[in-house]
C-alpha cells in the first residue's frame, strides 16, 4: 500500500514542479529522496522510509520559493495523504518535516524540531545545495533573481530574519551566508562526511573565482 501511495505522491510532486525554473524542481526533490535513501542505508538509522521519501518528494512543493500560496499548497498536500489512506501518524510527520526543514525556518521563534527522518531529509536537501550542484544552483537561482554576480563592497553577513534573508545579497555571498555553514550542520555521519567533501571542492572553486575576478 505504502508503495502505491508513493507512486502516487511522486506523480503528483512531478505533475506541481514541472514548470519550477529556481532549482527546485522535480529533478532536485528525486535527487533529494535518493541522496535519503543512501544516508539510510550507509548509516543504518531506524526509520520509516515511506516517510523519509514522501516527505523528500514533497519538501518543495510548499516552498514558499516555488508557490505563492504557501498555506493553501499544505491543505492540498494533506488531501492528498488523506486520500491516499495514509496513516494520521505519517501525515502529521510528514507535513510536520516539510514545514520545519529548511534553513530559512530556522530563523523563525516557530521552528520546530525535526524528528530522525527529519533531519535525514534536511542533510538530503542540504547535501544538494553544496558541491558541484550547489555552484550551479546557487547561480541559476541567483540569476533568476537578480542577484549580482560580485559585488567586493558588499559583505556578507548572518540573517536572522527570513524576510531579509531572501532578499539576499550577491551569488559568492550566498557560499558565506549559507552553503559553507551547512557541512558543520549535519546531524548524519554519512551526510556530514559527504558534506565536508563538497565544500573542500566549493572551497576551492571560490579561490579559482576570485583569482579569475581580480586579474
Amino acid at each position: 500500500m505504502k508503495r502505491n501511495a508513493l507512486e502516487k505522491i511522486i506523480r503528483f510532486t512531478q505533475q506541481e514542479l514541472s514548470d519550477e525554473k529556481t532549482g527546485h524542481d522535480f529533478q532536485h526533490v528525486s535527487r533529494v529522496a535518493r541522496l535519503a535513501e543512501t544516508i539510510i542505508r550507509e548509516d543504518q538509522l531506524p526509520v520509516d522510509s515511506f516517510v523519509v521519501a514522501a516527505s523528500a518528494y514533497l519538501h518543495d512543493v510548499i516552498d514558499d520559493k516555488v508557490v505563492d500560496d504557501v498555506a493553501a499548497k499544505i491543505k492540498e498536500v494533506h488531501v492528498l495523504l488523506q486520500s491516499l489512506e495514509c496513516s494520521k501518524t505519517d501525515i502529521e510527520e510528514i507535513l510536520h518535516i516539510i514545514q520545519n526543514m529548511s534553513f530559512s525556518k530556522e530563523m523563525s521563534q516557530s521552528c520546530e524540531p525535526l524528528s530522525l527522518a527529519g533531519k535525514i531529509v534536511q542533510d538530503a536537501d542540504r547535501l544538494e545545495a553544496i558541491g558541484a550542484l550547489g555552484i550551479l544552483r546557487t547561480a541559476y537561482y541567483g540569476g533568476g533573481k537578480g542577484h549580482p554576480i560580485h559585488d567586493e563592497s558588499i559583505i556578507p553577513k548572518g540573517y536572522s530574519q527570513k524576510t531579509e534573508y531572501r532578499r539576499g545579497s550577491t551569488v559568492i555571498n550566498h557560499f558565506h551566508e549559507k552553503l559553507l555553514l551547512l557541512p558543520a550542520r549535519m546531524h548524519t555521519d554519512y551526510a556530514r562526511k559527504l558534506a565536508f567533501e563538497r565544500k573542500d571542492f566549493m572551497e576551492q572553486f571560490l579561490e579559482q573565482f576570485h583569482l579569475e575576478w581580480n586579474v
